[in-house]
């Protein structure tokens, strides 16, 4: 078996290494292939994993790689303890862990516990065995409403559109039972009631830690346990459920019992660190999209997970009124559970911010953008984008990085719609009348194979040109090898930005906020354990800035026009 931890101490050793952690997300179909069949794969992963250990994170989470029909990349799953042999053998796996632990990089694995495949061997043993049965009661099968049972047991909705139940057919032909899918048909619900389900995934926990994994990032984390009854939603079905939201008020999401779930997580997470070194935690990542910001933070209290994705600063407009807010709110909220702040600009759900920042400021967020949608400004997006993730990189508590954005690399926003895979964009629509003006495209855009070398087959992404989605031709430009050590480029930016908040310990800083002098500037101070502190100022008005006298910057996301910063420009500075 491969070490528990990376070989390497991460900067401020006093703190648990996950409370100023810079963790990285891989989207493996889309990283690097090594098998040349256009599909990303764990050779690739590991082949590329240098370029991580230069940029100067501190961790890797890699999304789904486990045997799966790939009804929705992956996030279904047929069996949690192999790997799907389009990305590679449990000895690729385990060569992965020992190399970034080599390089002094942690990795983390995704973990689907909300549903699984409907091909998982517990579904298909619960179609065979029949209503009332112990397999059927691992998932949520209902009887339907109606004379003959013809209507579903309540009015729920699926996230990626249509109904969220599906009418099974019983062994003898007849019209059966319903399970329910609040995402794809082919992702039923588990029942987290049965402590089957309970047993097998404190199974799995073990399964990849004795494997050396050192955290889970946990999908849909906020929808295991549903409201007793499965009562019908109040709500516009656009609203909440679509959105995949929760409030404590709307059964299909974060409901209280999903907390002790957790804190039986966290014990076996402990079973591996019994001396409590802060060195050797495993930790597990929520992602759930829960408002208001104190009931996420109820995820990560100290019994519970240990950091939960920040999405409400994700969503914040590019205001200073805004972002002071949702980061004044999130750090207390945060410091009341004892718990770090873990923010987040992009991933492998969401239009990528140097294209969602392209377009005017205070819009809907989108769920794709088609070549028939109006386009973003790339030129305004990458600047805003820069500017955030200067901000980011500069606040307490933990960031994650979506791999591309060291690049600056936009969504796909023209990508024709006949490749698209994305179940969201197929329940949605039909593809063949895909014209109109609500149409959810899907998140296929933000999931482009990475340029690596733009001279190269596929921007060196693999050694064919199919590659799964096809990559636009930007993406040339942008590959690794025409930014590495290139001034100014989003690389070194990126580079740059790592290396101080690590000299500077900014992960573990605290923050303070200096009298405002100009409503369109944000500006803070982040004190260093060791002394001395950071002044981070990002301007979002059109005018520019003059700096105070005698501070020297450390790095700003744009070019200083006269020792003044421009409109959409974050700098660091030291008195």
């Amino acid at each position: 078996m491969t070490p528990a931890t990376p070989t390497s101490a991460p900067a401020s050793s006093a703190a648990a290494w996950w409370r100023h952690a810079v963790i990285y997300q891989i989207y493996p179909r889309s990283w690097a292939d090594a098998n040349a069949d256009g599909v990303g794969d764990l050779p690739g992963i590991t082949a590329r994993l240098p370029h991580l250990r230069d940029l100067g994170v501190d961790a890797i989470w890699i999304s789904p790689f486990y045997v799966s029909p790939m009804a929705d990349a992956g996030y279904d799953v047929a069996d949690y303890r192999q790997i799907d042999p389009i990305f590679g053998t449990l000895d690729d796996a385990d060569e992965l862990i020992g190399t970034a632990h080599e390089l002094g990089l942690r990795v983390l694995v995704d973990l689907v516990p909300n549903h699984t495949s409907d091909e998982h061997e517990w579904f298909q043993a619960a179609l065979a065995a029949g209503p009332g049965s112990p397999e059927r009661d691992r998932y949520m099968f209902r009887d339907g409403q109606g004379p003959n049972g013809d209507e579903p047991p309540n009015n729920w909705h699926s996230v990626f559109g249509g109904g969220g139940w599906e009418r099974v057919s019983e062994a003898d032909g007849s019209p059966g039972q319903w399970y329910l899918h609040i995402f794809d048909v082919k992702q039923p619900d588990l029942n987290w009631d049965n402590p089957e389900v309970v047993e097998m995934f404190h199974d799995v926990l073990r399964f990849w830690m004795d494997r050396g994994v050192d955290g889970f990032r946990v999908d849909v984390a906020h929808g295991l346990v549903k409201g007793a009854g499965l009562p019908d939603v109040d709500v516009d079905p656009g609203l909440l459920e679509r959105d995949g939201r929760g409030d404590g008020d709307n059964p299909m999401w974060d409901q209280d019992g999903v907390h002790e779930i957790y804190r039986g997580w966290r014990r076996v997470l402990e079973e591996y660190n019994p001396e409590g070194n802060p060195g050797a935690d495993r930790i597990l990542v929520a992602e759930a999209w829960v408002e208001p910001l104190e009931r996420l933070a109820l995820y990560t209290r100290s019994d519970e997970m240990h950091q939960a994705f920040n999405f409400p600063f994700l969503d914040a407009p590019w205001r200073a009124v805004d972002l002071r807010e949702v980061i004044d709110l999130s750090l207390r909220v945060a410091h009341d559970v004892g718990a770090p702040s873990s923010w987040v600009l992009s991933n492998h759900d969401v239009v990528r911010h140097a294209t969602r920042m392209g377009y005017a400021v205070g819009g809907d967020r989108p769920n794709g953008i088609g070549m028939h949608d109006p386009q973003p400004n790339a030129i305004l997006g990458l600047r805003r984008a820069r500017a955030a993730t200067a901000l980011m990189l500069a606040l307490p508590g933990s960031a994650y990085l979506y791999q591309g954005e060291e690049l600056g690399l936009p969504d796909h926003t023209a990508l024709p719609d006949e490749v698209r895979q994305d179940p969201a964009w197929v329940r949605s629509v039909d593809p063949g009348s895909a014209e109109g003006e609500d149409v959810e495209r899907g998140r296929d855009g933000c999931r482009i194979p990475m340029p690596w070398e733009a001279g190269a087959t596929a921007y060196g992404f693999g050694g064919t040109e199919q590659t799964w989605l096809p990559q636009p031709e930007i993406y040339g430009a942008l590959a690794v090898d025409r930014q590495d050590r290139v001034a100014g480029s989003t690389l070194e930016l990126y580079r740059t930005l790592l290396r101080l908040r690590r000299e500077h310990d900014l992960g573990v800083g605290e923050l303070t906020w200096p009298e405002p002098e100009n409503d369109d500037v944000l500006t803070l101070d982040v004190g260093s354990p060791a002394g001395g502190s950071v002044r981070v100022l990002t301007n979002f008005g059109a005018d520019p800035v003059t700096l105070p006298e005698d501070v020297e910057v450390l790095v700003s996301s744009r070019e200083l026009v006269g020792g003044r910063v421009p409109t959409d420009t974050t700098v660091w500075l030291r008195g």
